[in-house]
Parts: C-alpha cells; sequence; structure tokens
C-alpha cells in the first residue's frame, strides 16, 4: 500500500472541545474540500478534557480529501494568561505591568510546553517563557 500523498498543513488556534464550522475553521478547510463536520466532531470529542484551553492544531490535508490532524499544547502567552488569570497581557509592556509570575509558575508552563518547543532543556524553555512574559508586561520574580 502507498502512503498517502500529503496536500498541505493547516495550522489553526481553537478552543479545546467548541470547534464550530464558523471561521477559522469552516473556511480553512472549505477552501481544501475537507469534510467541516467531520473534523469539528473528532476535534471536539478529543479535546473535551482540555475544555478553557486554546489549543493549537495541525491538520494534514492528503489528496484524496481524508484528513488527520494533531493537537499541541497551549501558547506559552494562554499558559501566562491561565497563570496569572487575566484576560489579556499589557498593551504596553514595558511600561504597565499585567502582573507577576514566580519562577516555579515559569518552570512549571516551560515543563508543559516542552513536547512543543524545539529544545529538550527545561532552562531553555524557561527563558523562552520569561521572554514571552515579557512582552506581554508581565514581571518574572526570581
Amino acid at each position: 500500500m502507498a502512503a498517502k500523498k500529503i496536500k498541505t498543513y493547516i495550522k489553526l488556534n481553537i478552543p479545546a472541545g467548541a470547534a464550530t464550522a464558523a471561521p477559522p475553521v469552516g473556511p480553512a478547510l472549505g477552501q481544501h474540500g475537507l469534510p467541516i463536520m467531520d473534523f469539528v466532531k473528532s476535534f471536539n470529542e478529543k479535546t473535551e478534557s482540555r475544555k478553557g484551553n486554546i489549543l493549537p492544531v495541525v491538520i494534514t490535508v492528503f489528496e484524496d480529501r481524508t484528513f488527520s490532524f494533531i493537537t499541541k499544547e497551549p501558547p506559552v502567552a494562554e499558559m501566562i494568561k491561565k497563570a496569572l488569570g487575566v484576560e489579556k497581557g499589557s498593551g504596553k509592556a514595558g511600561k504597565e505591568s499585567a502582573g507577576t509570575i514566580s519562577q516555579a509558575q515559569v518552570r512549571q508552563i516551560a515543563e508543559a510546553k516542552l513536547p512543543d518547543m524545539n529544545t529538550k532543556n527545561v532552562e531553555a524553555a524557561m527563558k523562552v517563557v520569561e521572554g514571552t512574559a515579557r512582552s506581554m508586561g508581565v514581571r518574572v520574580t526570581k
């Protein structure tokens, strides 16, 4: 049996367990002729337990109009907002603070996100998390 030919990849950020055929999902899948409701149903079933998180998903589109998908961990910025309990970061990073997270919280976020990062080193992952926090106007306590 020959391997299926890959047509393209679609990358989206979708709320876990709450995908709908509305944008961004519908148009992104529709333009490749994919069965939108099949994706919505299987994504929602697979991510039901992670409701409340925004999940990056990579959909592999095959030439025979079938697909497969993998979900990743929520973006670092989403994890930081959840740790702080805020809706969004500061619009003026460096001038206004959106809050403070501890070194322990940074480590926790880095360890959770590690499988999706291009490093296997927790210290390096922590630097990435700290950088994201800084760009959101969040201070990291040592």
